[in-house]
């Protein structure tokens, strides 16, 4: 065999294993791709949560605050009517 025939036979064997690297590296691209999105998502998705979560619990502190505020109203209410006679 001479150099010319080592060469073809070299470059008729190298290029199916190229083209399988080629396209093993293109899927595994595209997983890649698709996993950052998933990540992307996901950290996406817990900022909204936890965003959700903290609004939710501002709301129920107001609700709290709201709901002593009309407690010590109605206690002074009661007392009032107390005081002028009254039964509450």
């Amino acid at each position: 065999m001479d150099a010319a025939m080592l060469t073809a036979l070299g470059a008729l064997l190298a290029s199916p294993v190229a083209a399988a690297a080629a396209i093993y590296g293109s899927r595994g691209a595209t997983r890649a791709a698709r996993e950052g999105g998933v990540i992307t998502g996901y950290d996406s998705l817990t900022a909204r949560l936890t965003a959700e979560r903290d609004k939710a619990e501002q709301d129920q502190a107001t609700a709290e605050q709201r709901a002593a505020a009309l407690e010590l109203e109605v206690a002074r209410l009661r007392l009032l009517v107390t005081q002028l006679g009254g039964t509450p």
